[in-house]
Order: structure tokens, then sequence, then C-alpha cells
């Protein structure tokens, strides 16, 4: 019998709560103040963070349908065990199924992505979605960006990804960095039947496949997207790419190098994955968006 494949998603404490006093307390008083503080407000729950509507959303998805795991959501944090307290009295508050958790007292938590089998570890601190990634796990530093979905999608989580170094690899990218845009072009015609390699975020778009699959197309409660630069005729390859991996994707924006924001905020994004920070900067002025430092638009010079 084969196992349906759930996502498994790491999110960092400061991700889905704000912590920004707290975080700012322990940089201008030091640890001892930011545990004492943590300590006398353990009672107080936290308000929701960047990533808080995600992960609600993405909780939900276990409720639909016919009911089973199809997301689980595992914190981890550099608090203690002691401060971490007020986080899980906050899960608690919040009501959200989050029962597993790793707390490192400081220490970098990402090197709990693998034991914990996450597919992506959602954090606030770039330098452990960098370590994260580095190691091979799919990894995004969340963005704050003010925005509230407003969009005909509601009730659907809209997850939207770029192409180039996010769900693909650099391979494509890196060519038109070094080369120019009429070499890419024409590597990527030539190349138009060759799967791309698969980039860091490959295995949770194929977790995210497996949950639409078990809906009607027109029916699912979750809808992806790839929004590229890329245009013709360098769009063949990532349709014949996906194709080869199996993988629906609901929607394909191909923008030849227009602002995405625009386009994100109509898909109705309720996060977005790309690799280049302009993109990025753009981006959070319409949809919450994670920054995904991996690839040549990343590489020290």
């Amino acid at each position: 019998m084969h196992v349906k494949r759930k996502l498994v998603v790491a999110i960092s404490s400061r991700a889905l709560f704000d912590l920004q006093d707290s975080h700012r307390m322990f940089e201008e008083d030091g640890i001892e103040a930011y545990c004492q503080y943590q300590i006398e407000h353990e009672n107080e729950p936290l308000n929701q963070g960047t990533a808080f509507p995600l992960v609600k959303k993405l909780l939900d998805l276990n409720q639909l349908g016919e009911p089973r795991e199809r997301v689980e959501v595992i914190l981890l944090s550099r608090n203690s065990a002691d401060t971490g307290l007020r986080v899980f009295n906050s899960i608690q508050a919040h009501n959200l199924p989050i029962t597993r958790a790793a707390f490192t007292n400081g220490g970098s938590p990402f090197r709990y992505v693998e034991p914990f089998g996450a597919d992506v570890f959602l954090s606030s601190d770039p330098n452990d979605v960098a370590s994260t990634l580095k190691a091979g796990f799919a990894s995004a530093t969340m963005l704050s960006s003010g925005t509230s979905k407003d969009s005909d999608n509601q009730d659907k989580l809209c997850i939207a990804f770029d192409g180039d170094a996010v769900v693909f690899s650099d391979e494509a990218e890196l060519i038109y960095k070094n080369q120019g845009l009429t070499a890419f072009a024409d590597h990527e015609v030539k190349s138009a039947k060759r799967p791309l390699p698969g980039g860091p975020f490959r295995s949770m778009l194929a977790a995210l496949h497996q949950i639409q699959s078990e809906f009607p197309v027109d029916k699912s409660p979750l809808r992806t997207a790839i929004i590229t630069a890329r245009s013709a005729p360098a769009h063949e390859r990532v349709i014949r790419t996906l194709r080869a991996w199996n993988i629906r994707i609901d929607e394909a924006v191909f923008l030849g190098g227009l602002p995405k924001g625009e386009f994100l905020r109509t898909f109705g994004a309720d996060i977005f994955f790309d690799d280049q920070q302009g993109h990025c900067d753009s981006a959070r002025q319409h949809v919450p968006t994670g920054h995904v430092p991996s690839g040549v638009a990343n590489a020290e010079d």
C-alpha cells in the first residue's frame, strides 16, 4: 500500500510570532534581560508573525476532504526550553496543532532540519537560512510585508515560486549571468527537451503536488504557480521539466523581465519564494515573501 507523503515545514519562533521587541531587547540589553522578560510574560500570548497566516492555512489542509496529516509544522527555536515556554503557550493560545520542537539555547537550529525530515525551513535569520541551503535543504528568509491577502481566493492556499535557483537549479541562470540574454535563450532552446535539474524547493513542490492530487482540480484548496522572469522561447524547458517530474502547476506566468509584484497580487499568493533580493523587495510590497539565497545570484564575487 502506497503511503501518502506529508509536507514537513520547520519554522523559527521569530517567523511564526512577532518577537521584534523581544529580539531588540536581546540585542540591546543582553540575554539575561531577555530571558527574564520572557519568563515574566510567559502567560501573555505572542502576536502573529510574518509566517503565521501561512502556517495556519497549511495546517488547515489536514482537516479537509478525508482528514489526515497532510502537513506537519515543527518549531525550531534559538530560545532555551525555559524561555521557549512562552512560545509553546502562544502556540496553544492560537490553537495551532504544533507538538514537535527543538530549543537550542542560542545555537543555530538548522541542524535539526534533517533529523526532523523537514522539506523546508522558514526563518527570520538569514544566517540560519544560508546554512540550511548549504546543507542541501530548502530554506527561505521570511520578509515582513505588512500586506494582507486581498483576492478572490481567500479560502485557498496559494503558493508561488520563482523558477531558476528555486524550483530548478541555477544552471540556466549561470549562463545568463556569464554570457548574456542571447546565449541564455539559445541554450534553453537547444536544451528544451532536457529536463532542468532540481533546485532546493523541488521537494516542497512535489509534496504540495501530492496534496493537490487528493482533490479534483477545480475543487483543490491549494493552488501553485511558477512566476518567472523567463519568456518565450525559454518557457518550453520549464513546462517540459515539470511534465517530466510529473508535477502539476496551476498557473505559470512568463514575465520576460516585468516586475512580479502585481502578478503575485493577482494570483493571490500567500507566500512567494525567489532567489533574487531585488525581486523579493518588489514582491514584498504586494505579498508575503521568502528570500532564497541560493544560486549564482547570491554567490560572492
